[in-house]
């Protein structure tokens, strides 16, 4: 059944290539970018592909430009739109953090709560929040990111609970590392901050953990994996791909509870 769907942040990545995905798979689909340009290359690469989207710039952190989500009538509403950067947490300036939570979870809810309102009234919807394997993973240098993907986690476990009484579905989609760039662009931010001499975090130990990077999956195949997932009727509150990172993912959850400090 064909199905009119919302996403934000398509205007790189996975969001992009979702949501020509989708319309490849014959959704209606109204695809929120965050800039102008934006705008112009998701309709370039929508026409090169043969099909149609509604594309229009919704930077989300914007209260009136949220707000263009009112105007649009949509069955499955898909919070992607987020940033990332990484960097020690005992020494990140408190801006770069607080912009992270602003984006990944306080702006991000806010879109989410225009489509339970509209959910709420049909008796029926979905809500898919792009969380992560950082959603319940951590390790050093990555806890910015996955600070705000924890504190999603538990948006969305608390919203499919207050939901599910209106008859509005809300699960979560936990990609593992995929080459877009995504995690690429995070890595290197951090180096615009720290420098030697002032920051005491130790440097080549940081280069190190930079060239996780270099071993990313193709995402072609998370994109082909939401495709799948997100037009559903029903599955699984929370999708975790490949099998590989829902391997890790437990394994880590799992030595928590046992680990000695």
């Amino acid at each position: 059944m064909t199905k009119s769907i919302l996403i934000t942040g398509a205007g790189t990545g996975l969001g992009k290539g979702t949501a020509i995905g989708l319309a490849k798979a014959g959704h209606q689909v109204m695809a929120g970018v965050e800039i102008d340009a934006q705008v112009t290359s998701l309709r370039e690469a929508a026409k090169a592909e043969g099909v149609e989207l509604d594309v229009f710039k919704m930077d989300i952190t914007c209260p009136e430009e949220r707000a263009k989500m009112a105007s649009r009538d949509f069955d499955i509403f898909v919070a992607n739109a987020a940033i990332n950067q990484g960097g020690p947490l005992g020494e990140v300036p408190m801006s770069i953090f607080r912009e992270m939570f602003e984006v990944n979870v306080f702006s991000t809810l806010e879109t989410a709560q225009i489509a339970a309102k509209k959910f709420v009234k049909k008796g029926k919807g979905k809500i898919i929040f792009m969380s992560s394997m950082a959603g319940s993973m951590a390790g050093p240098y990555a806890g910015l990111y996955a600070s705000t993907k924890h504190a999603l986690e538990a948006v969305a476990k608390s919203l499919q609970k207050e939901m599910d009484y209106f008859g509005v579905q809300v699960a979560t989609i936990n990609p593992g590392p995929f080459a877009t760039g995504f995690n690429d662009r995070a890595v290197e931010a951090k180096w615009d901050w720290l420098r030697e001499g002032i920051h005491y975090s130790p440097f080549d130990e940081m280069k190190e953990k930079d060239k996780g990077v270099e071993d990313q999956f193709d995402p072609e195949e998370m994109i082909a994996k939401m495709v799948e997932i997100i037009p559903k009727d029903s599955h699984k509150f929370r999708t975790v791909y490949p099998a590989e990172t829902e391997k890790q993912m437990r394994e880590e959850e799992a030595e928590n509870w046992t680990k000695e400090i």
